[in-house]
């Protein structure tokens, strides 16, 4: 019968000579190795002075966004969670209230924002499919945590800081983003 493959080796069955048994050769083979990569430069970093620079695809926890006037863009319409394979976004709306135009764009919000962090797979659809640039993914790693529910983050968590009140914050916030011209999410 013939091989698919080449990785079938027949097996050498004749005697080691007295080098092979004393497995001399195989130490200093497996020493050479070790030398080599003690003088290599160390994939190590030290992370709380040193951070290692993003790739400009990385997508990290999401945000919600709000406009230069400090109002949050999501309109509740709900296609971020439809569009989610994981289901791990959960919203209920309500409607502005006479008053309320400083606080959202537009005459319906989302009351409760979630994401289960825990189902979340990162996969950017979210972002893609909100025509309002209201949600988007970070370049922040989720943070460690012991129980269930630290993982699911509410709208509070999630809300990128007021340009108007807190300039610097909004800022780290958005990070090295790229700006979309039409307010859509990454279209290559």
């Amino acid at each position: 019968m013939e091989a698919l493959t080449n990785r079938v080796k027949p097996v050498d069955r004749r005697k080691m000579s007295f080098w092979e048994r004393m497995y001399l050769p195989a130490v200093f083979k497996g020493m050479a190795i070790t030398i080599r990569h003690f003088f290599k430069k160390k994939a190590t970093i030290n992370y709380p002075e040193q951070t290692r620079p993003f790739s400009p695809v990385f997508r990290g926890l999401q945000i919600l966004n709000r406009d230069e006037e400090g109002r949050e863009n999501c309109t509740a319409c709900g296609l971020c969670a439809l569009a989610c394979p994981a289901e791990a976004i959960t919203m209920e709306c309500a409607e502005r209230k006479p008053g309320e135009e400083h606080l959202y764009r537009e005459e319906k919000y989302a009351a409760k924002y979630e994401i289960n962090m825990l189902r979340c797979i990162f996969c950017g659809l979210c972002e893609e499919a909100c025509p309002k640039d209201a949600v988007y993914l970070s370049e922040t790693f989720a943070p460690a945590n012991y129980q269930r529910k630290g993982f699911i983050y509410g709208k509070a968590d999630m809300l990128i800081p007021d340009p108007k009140t807190d300039p610097e914050g909004f800022v780290k916030a958005k990070g090295n983003r790229i700006a979309h011209p039409q307010g859509h999410g990454n279209e290559h």
